[in-house]
């Protein structure tokens, strides 16, 4: 067995040439993966030891020179096909073991989430395939589509005018792959769960407000940050609160030109990733940033549950039927509402813990997802849900056909 101080000193010699250990890495990486041989077999033929093998192996990983791809099994009787035929998502199940820890559950689904989101920014960014202007929008399993037509002073509304906007939505955003991403304790485990790999031309894009929370947690910043450091992205933050005080607040601020741009870099966007706020953390879910971080006042929440709100997606408030047109709070929120996230092609939602099960299920029947990734505990808990009160389709009472709009009445 090669394990020899000597041998490690013509590893090291060996590495001069390549400093950075990754041609080593990788070399280390196909023979044991690709090639099918033993750690003391690849010791020997780099001349380091075993221990050293080892770490080579672990960098290989780490910097994405391996990638591990799992191909679950479907049929109509997983529950990846039972959430397919129920809510028309793209479910990938995180098995995670009975007894674990809600932040522990998190952290896994994270982890899987985090590569399945880079999986899809890569193949966004294959030619042919982007969903930038022009690109349409996806006819997949949840993508029935939906403009909020009628609902000017709600949720994500453009000001008279913002068609102005979209002209400069180039500079702004770039001519690369655009991604929207939400804020929140489940986007900050993903964002921290990324694997490094640069994708050139990516623009990431904050899709609701974050700021001035009274209580300190996971922030939009943070989530930002690492999406540059991991992928090499250039983001563009939207510097407004999650929730105004007033609507003519919110409305005045649409008509500035700083958040022109912001929203018409948004509606470029090819992807979405976001996570799903619960108004009240049941079964000891982790809380959610929405409600514990100061965002809403007491008596705001007071409103929403005499509203019958179960939590939010990208801070737009939901009733556990999936609707939100007419819930108040809503003409005072910045994120997109599920008709304006609709026109995004592909819409990546993250959830963990069966604490979240009823907001989950006002998500998936807001059509707010075209993928999902989930524990299998959480996924089962939805499907009782629906099941129980017989809810499997769209909304009652929303309308959410596509309707092509001029560039002036675009929603973001």
């Amino acid at each position: 067995m090669t394990g020899g101080t000597a041998s490690d000193a013509a590893g090291s010699r060996a590495s001069a040439t390549d400093p950075g250990g990754l041609v080593r890495a990788y070399e280390a990486a196909s023979m044991y993966y690709v090639q099918g041989e033993t750690m003391e077999v690849i010791a020997h033929h780099l001349g380091v030891s075993r221990s050293t093998v080892s770490r080579l192996l672990a960098r290989a990983r780490q910097e994405g020179v391996v990638r591990v791809s799992l191909v679950q099994p479907g049929g109509a009787g997983s529950l990846e096909g039972r959430m397919a035929q129920t809510f028309g998502v793209r479910t990938h199940i995180v098995p995670v073991r009975e007894g674990t820890t809600e932040i522990h559950r998190l952290q896994q689904v994270a982890a899987v989430a985090a590569t399945h989101m880079v999986d899809l920014i890569e193949a966004l960014t294959e030619p042919g395939r982007s969903g930038g202007p022009g690109g349409g929008v996806a006819q997949g399993p949840a993508g029935s589509g939906g403009e909020d037509r009628g609902n000017r002073s709600g949720t994500g509304g453009d000001a008279p005018g913002d068609g102005a906007a979209r002209q400069g939505a180039g500079q702004d955003g770039g001519g690369g792959v655009v991604v929207g991403v939400a804020w929140g304790t489940t986007m900050s485990e993903v964002s921290a769960a990324l694997p490094a790999r640069s994708v050139p031309g990516l623009t990431v894009v904050q899709l609701n407000g974050a700021s001035d929370p009274v209580r300190e947690g996971p922030s939009a910043g943070e989530v930002l940050s690492r999406l540059r450091t991991s992928l090499g992205a250039r983001t563009i933050s939207f510097p407004v609160p999650a929730f105004f005080d007033h609507v003519a607040t919110r409305e005045a601020m649409w008509s500035e030109r700083s958040v022109k741009r912001v929203l018409a870099v948004t509606r470029r966007a090819s992807l979405a990733v976001f996570g799903v706020g619960a108004l009240d953390a049941l079964n000891g879910a982790l809380p959610s940033q929405v409600y514990e971080g100061g965002h809403l006042t007491a008596r705001d929440q007071a409103v929403l549950r005499r509203q019958n709100v179960v939590g939010d997606v990208c801070t737009v408030l939901l009733r556990s039927d999936g609707s939100w047109r007419d819930v108040t709070l809503n003409a005072r929120a910045t994120g997109p509402t599920p008709a304006q996230l609709a026109r995004i092609p592909r819409r990546l939602c993250v959830a963990a813990g069966t604490g979240k099960a009823r907001a989950l299920l006002a998500a998936l029947r807001a059509r707010t997802a075209t993928d999902l990734v989930v524990d299998d505990a959480t996924a089962r808990a939805v499907l009782e849900l629906a099941e129980a009160r017989g809810q499997t389709g769209p909304v009652l009472g929303e309308r959410l056909t596509w309707q092509d709009v001029g560039p002036d009445r675009a929603a973001t």
